[in-house]
């Protein structure tokens, strides 16, 4: 999987306000969009050269709904503690005011934000991987 590039993808009702949450609130980008392309419409988010990127995409006549839990969750480690506030505050500045997360684990070293559709995202100011007794390195086979 070296090389690889993760793309998480899901249907939203509201692609221009999902546009301010991930972009003016989170700092993404737009990397690529479509109209009309075989009944979708759709944004594709990320960082130049990052490995990831979501795509978010409106099917016509169809109603998407909003998250089907309060625990849907991406998370955003930043291991650098003044990283860590300017991604907060960048939130706060956007307009997008901090929510107790479902699951209290996420709020005793993050905070949580909902976007739009109903997902949550965690911007965590630890590592995670590698760093929590949790964590160890295998493979699946």
């Amino acid at each position: 999987m070296k090389g690889s590039i993760l793309r998480v993808a899901r249907p939203s009702d509201n692609l221009t306000a999902l546009l301010r949450f991930y972009c003016d609130g989170l700092g993404l980008r737009v990397l690529d969009q479509f109209e009309y392309h075989a009944g979708f419409d759709g944004i594709i988010l990320g960082r130049k050269g990052a490995p990831y990127h979501f795509e978010f995409t409106k099917e016509y006549g169809h109603l998407a709904g909003r998250a089907p839990t309060a625990d849907n969750l991406l998370v955003f480690y930043h291991p650098n503690a003044v990283d860590w506030r300017a991604a907060v505050q960048r939130m706060r500045d956007a307009g997008f005011a901090p929510i107790p997360s479902f699951n209290p684990y996420w709020d005793r070293e993050g905070v949580t934000f909902e976007d739009p559709d109903g997902y949550r995202i965690v911007l965590q100011t630890h590592l995670g991987a590698g760093k929590s007794k949790f964590w160890s390195v295998a493979t699946c086979e």
